[in-house]
């Protein structure tokens, strides 16, 4: 369990461990099995709901757009951010494949809290997408232009970068001189954190700092927009150019409610959760892995008139070959 050692300046050693033991949710252990159906068919639905966004939105042109190529990012990242912890616990919950070395154990941290961050960025960009489109359509494509959203993507990548590298350096750092079984589905940050034998005060006042940093940043980022999205709208004359304002803006509103809401309780919960069950914590930081990536290629789609059509000939297309063949 504890294999590698290393020295301290004073002569003394740590022992570090070779893996960790995810045991899952804990107090739920004899339901596991039953869990693993819904986690399974979720993460299926997100493969193939968001393969197909970024499908339609390669294949077709009229899509190659600022709003749909940040959809494409979105999509991307809801597949990377769903794989990189869904078919761990499916594992551990069908197969009892419970180990995870160190190393990996640290990686798929960084990746869950990276990739979360770029979402949140994205999700910021799809915000000023959306204000400049209603507010100023006729310099939409001026404004813009592919090089600017090439720019401000890279930069949402190097900020969670920035921010999301020294976490996984901090852990490293630690002692682990007593257990290695983490009571959880995947690394999350302070649960692994809690097994060292040291002071991690630390790595509690980054994680949250971070955490807080990002939605700080973002959500008013992305409430402003709308706040102006909204002053422009409310003073078009007519009611028919309101609405098709408001409707313009319907997916993007619904893809945030979604992602924001288990994030900001899964965030909180893991550092104040005293009061509140593992089952439950748990459970709540999995709804973030889970239903964003998942819901948010049906929201676009259901909302999303060209993805809507596109989907409808796809669909006609198969249709009339399967006639075809019979």
């Amino acid at each position: 369990m504890f294999s590698n050692r290393r020295t301290l300046s004073l002569g003394k050693t740590e022992l570090i461990p070779s893996f960790f033991v995810l045991k899952g949710i804990p107090g739920l252990e004899d339901v596991h099995i039953w869990i693993s159906i819904p986690f399974s068919l979720m993460y299926v639905i997100t493969v193939i709901a968001n393969c197909l966004i970024l499908f339609i939105i390669k294949t077709e042109a009229r899509l190659h757009q600022p709003m749909y190529v940040l959809l494409s990012v979105l999509a991307g990242i809801d597949l990377a951010l769903s794989t990189s912890s869904l078919p761990k616990a499916i594992g551990i919950f069908w197969f009892k494949l419970e180990e995870i070395r160190f190393d990996v154990c640290l990686l798929q941290m960084f990746l869950i809290q990276y990739l979360g961050s770029i979402e949140s960025g994205i999700l910021t960009l799809m915000a000023l997408d959306r204000y400049i489109a209603v507010c100023n359509p006729l310099r939409y494509t001026a404004i813009l232009t592919n090089t600017l959203l090439a720019k401000m993507v890279v930069i949402v990548l190097m900020r969670s970068a920035v921010l999301v590298s020294p976490v996984p350096i901090l852990l490293k750092r630690l002692p682990f001189c007593n257990s290695n079984v983490i009571h959880h589905t995947y690394c999350e940050h302070m649960s692994v954190a809690k097994l060292a034998c040291a002071d991690i005060t630390v790595n509690f006042v980054y994680g949250l700092s971070v955490s807080l940093f990002i939605g700080g940043i973002d959500v008013p980022l992305i409430a402003l927009s709308y706040a102006l999205i909204l002053r422009s709208v409310m003073n078009l004359s007519s009611k028919d150019t309101r609405a098709k304002a408001f409707s313009t803006c319907t997916a993007h509103v619904c893809v945030i409610a979604v992602f924001y809401t288990p994030f900001l309780f899964s965030v909180f919960i893991q550092r104040f959760k005293n009061k509140v069950a593992p089952s439950v914590q748990i459970t709540v930081a999995n709804i973030y892995l889970l239903v964003p990536p998942m819901v948010n290629p049906i929201i676009y789609g259901v909302k999303t008139k060209q993805i809507q059509e596109r989907i409808l000939k796809m669909v006609c297309r198969g249709k009339v070959t399967s006639d075809q063949k019979n």
